[in-house]
C-alpha cells in the first residue's frame, strides 16, 4: 500500500530573480534593445532617466532608424547634410517625424528680409500598404528671381517621366478610391542646407482621393495647414502635395505627377518668396507630434470650409456693391431725366 503526504501545503517552486535593468551592459541596451525601438519609442526610453538618455544619444541608432524611417535620404548628399545638423540624424528625426502642427505660432506678417534659404532638398518616400513605391529626392536654388517671383511648385517628375507601380488599377468604383485613400501614404520632408532644419509637409495619409473630370486619373491630395500673412488678411494657406496616378483596370498603375505647392485662401499659389518665408517659419517654429491619422484630413476639411465661406463673403460684399452701384446710377438717371422733362 502506497503512502500519500499529509501536508495540505503546496510544493515548493524555485523563484528567480529578476535582474535589474539597472545593472545591465550598456552594450546590452544599446546593441540588443534600443536597435529593436523604433523613433517615437526610443526618445520616450531616453526621458526615464540620465544613463538611457547619454546611451540613446548614439548617432548610429538614429541614422538607422531615419534611413528606415526615410529610404530617400540612403544617399551622400543628403547624408552629409543631415550630418550638419545640432545633434545630426537625431536632430532630423526630431524635425521631420509628422505631424506638424503649428498654425499658431506661425501667425505673422511676412519678413522678406529674413530669407536666407539659398536652397531646398525635397526627400519623398511613397508607401501603398507599408511597401514602398517611390523613393526620390530633388534639389531646387531659391535665389533665381525667376524663383522668387513665380509661383512656388516642385515636380518630382519631369513632365514625361513616369513611375511603373506593382499596385493593380482597381477600377472606376468608388471602392478602388477608398483603397488609394485608405493604403497609399507620403513624406515629403523639405530641407533647408543653410538653416539646418527640416520640416515633414505631407498629413502622412491622403486627405482627399477623386478622379480628374478630364482625364479620369486618380489624384491623390496631402495637406498640412499653416498659418498665413495677417497683412494680407490670409489666415492660412495651404501646402498641398498632389499625386496624380493613371493606368487601366487590372492592369498596373503608374505614377505621373508629384507636385508640391503652397496656396492661400483665395485659391492663389503663393510665390516662392512668400512660400520661403512661410516654410522657414515652419521649419524654425513648428511644433511636431505624433498624429492620429485623422487630424490632417479634419483640418483641410476645416480650410476648405473657411475657404467656401470666405469666398461666400466676398460674392455677397459684391453683389452689395453691385446694386449700390446699380441704385446710383438709376438715381442719376432720373435726376437727370426729370431735369430735362421739366425744365
Amino acid at each position: 500500500m502506497s503512502s500519500f503526504p499529509t501536508s495540505s501545503s503546496p510544493p515548493t517552486v524555485p523563484q528567480h530573480s529578476a535582474t535589474p535593468f539597472s545593472t545591465l551592459h550598456p552594450d546590452i541596451i544599446q546593441t540588443n534593445i534600443f536597435t529593436r525601438l523604433d523613433g517615437p519609442t526610443l526618445a520616450a526610453a531616453a526621458c526615464a532617466s540620465s544613463e538611457l538618455y547619454f546611451l540613446s544619444t548614439e548617432e548610429k541608432l538614429w541614422r538607422n532608424i531615419c534611413n528606415s524611417t526615410w529610404p530617400s535620404i540612403n544617399d551622400p548628399r543628403i547624408s552629409h547634410v543631415i550630418s550638419t545638423f545640432s545633434a545630426g540624424y537625431r536632430s532630423f528625426f526630431s524635425d521631420s517625424f509628422p505631424v506638424l502642427d503649428h498654425q499658431q505660432s506661425l501667425k505673422h506678417n511676412l519678413d522678406f528680409s529674413s530669407i536666407i534659404t539659398t536652397e531646398l532638398i525635397s526627400c519623398v518616400d511613397i508607401y501603398y500598404k507599408n511597401s514602398l513605391i517611390i523613393s526620390k529626392t530633388q534639389e531646387i536654388e531659391t535665389v533665381t528671381g525667376w524663383f522668387l517671383c513665380s509661383p512656388f511648385r516642385v515636380d518630382l517628375f519631369d513632365l514625361k517621366e513616369s513611375v511603373l507601380t506593382p499596385i493593380e488599377h482597381g477600377g472606376q468604383g468608388d471602392t478602388w478610391l477608398n483603397e488609394i485613400e485608405e493604403n497609399l501614404t507620403l513624406s515629403w520632408i523639405l530641407i533647408n542646407p543653410v538653416q539646418k532644419q527640416a520640416v515633414n509637409l505631407s498629413s502622412g495619409r491622403a486627405v482627399s482621393v477623386e478622379r480628374h473630370w478630364l482625364t479620369g486619373e486618380i489624384q491623390a491630395r496631402f495637406a498640412t495647414i499653416l498659418a498665413g500673412d495677417e497683412r494680407s488678411e490670409t489666415e492660412f494657406v495651404k501646402c498641398e502635395v498632389v499625386v496624380t496616378c493613371g493606368g487601366k483596370e487590372g492592369g498596373d498603375v503608374h505614377v505621373r505627377e508629384v507636385s508640391l505647392q503652397v496656396e492661400d485662401m483665395e485659391g492663389r499659389n503663393l510665390s516662392g518668396r512668400d512660400s520661403l518665408v512661410i516654410l522657414e517659419r515652419a521649419m524654425e517654429n513648428g511644433r511636431r507630434k505624433r498624429g492620429n491619422g485623422k487630424e490632417g484630413k479634419e483640418k483641410y476639411e476645416e480650410f476648405v470650409e473657411r475657404k467656401r465661406e470666405r469666398r461666400e463673403r466676398k460674392q455677397r460684399r459684391e453683389r452689395s456693391l453691385d446694386m449700390a452701384c446699380i441704385a446710383t446710377g438709376v438715381s442719376i438717371f432720373l435726376a437727370i431725366w426729370s431735369f430735362v422733362l421739366f425744365r
